[in-house]
């Protein structure tokens, strides 16, 4: 029940607060664990990443036990309040949503979607702006806001933000090319492992949404990405706006193939991103209704 607790709460000040300025942004403190480690040890080996993946899940790991170990003196209800104030700052719904609409309202197109994507973005049309725009959101979806919510729900504070560490590390070091094929692959491994349940919840939750009678539908399609798990929430996402996304994309200089998701237009409209985002509001009002039944029930 504190867990279900924690989560309705920390759902809440996210959809309401967003991040918090004010401070420094815990996942980027874990990204600066994750240089220290890469700057003085790193090594082109599949050993060094495991080594730089025990590393951060180890000092991430002590720090929550630090964490819990003090909030755990505290009454009742002030560990469930602090808790669920730590918690939204690893939920990212509303910024995620802020990122991506600003694309749209951005002078420079490019040079906003460059913030949020890795492909390269200087020779991008209107409508692989607004393809990439939507992707990140579908994806993200996932590993913003599902996936850090799920283990939230499952294992506490060491569930969310252990499950965020592991996603920072693909972030920064999953990269299949030179420097991190090998270093990143442990990390990706995991990242991947972990996203494997969330992934596919977010692409039914995203079916659902839209009314689509096959929720399932998602699967055959969503199975051809490169990655296990975000294939799935993208493909959702075009099939639900009837549009395709996905095909070839150029990362780092060189052109990757890449197949196509859904099986609709492929000319991508400002529309498009509004008609995806316009789901955000749908999908909070839905989570915290759940919550909330599991709350009292529980």
């Amino acid at each position: 029940m504190t867990n279900i607790t924690i989560a309705l709460l920390a759902y809440i000040i996210d959809k309401i607060f967003g991040e918090f300025s004010f401070i420094k942004h815990p996942v980027i403190i874990i990204g600066d664990v994750i240089t220290f480690f890469e700057k003085r040890f790193y090594k082109d080996s599949i050993f060094r990443g495991v080594l730089l993946l025990g590393f951060v899940l180890s000092v991430v790991g002590f720090c929550i036990f630090s964490l819990e170990y003090f909030l755990q003196k505290l009454p009742t209800s002030l560990y469930i309040i602090i808790s669920s104030i730590i918690a939204s700052m690893f939920l990212a719904h509303k910024m995620l949503h802020d990122a991506v609409r600003g694309v749209l309202e951005a002078d420079d197109k490019k040079e906003a979607i460059s913030m949020l994507v890795s492909r390269d973005t200087s020779n991008l049309s209107d409508s692989d702006i607004y393809k990439a725009s939507i992707e990140t959101y579908a994806e993200n979806l996932s590993d913003g806001v599902i996936a850090p919510l799920f283990y939230l729900l499952f294992f506490g504070l060491y569930g969310i933000i252990l499950y965020k560490a592991v996603n920072t590390l693909d972030s920064m070091v999953g990269y299949k090319n030179d420097r991190y094929e090998k270093f990143g692959k442990a990390s990706a491994k995991l990242d991947d492992i972990l996203n494997f349940i969330p992934s596919r919840i977010t692409a039914v939750l995203i079916m659902l949404i839209n009314l689509k009678k096959d929720i399932f539908s998602f699967y055959p399609m969503g199975k051809k990405h490169e990655s296990p798990n975000a294939g799935h929430p993208i493909t959702a996402m075009a099939l639900s706006l009837d549009i395709k996304l996905g095909g070839d994309t150029s990362y780092f200089g060189k052109v990757k193939k890449k197949p196509f998701f859904g099986s609709s237009r492929e000319i991508i409209k400002k529309d498009d991103v509004i008609k995806a985002l316009s789901i955000k509001n749908i999908i909070d009002t839905l989570i915290i209704f759940v919550l909330i039944i599991f709350f009292i029930i529980t």
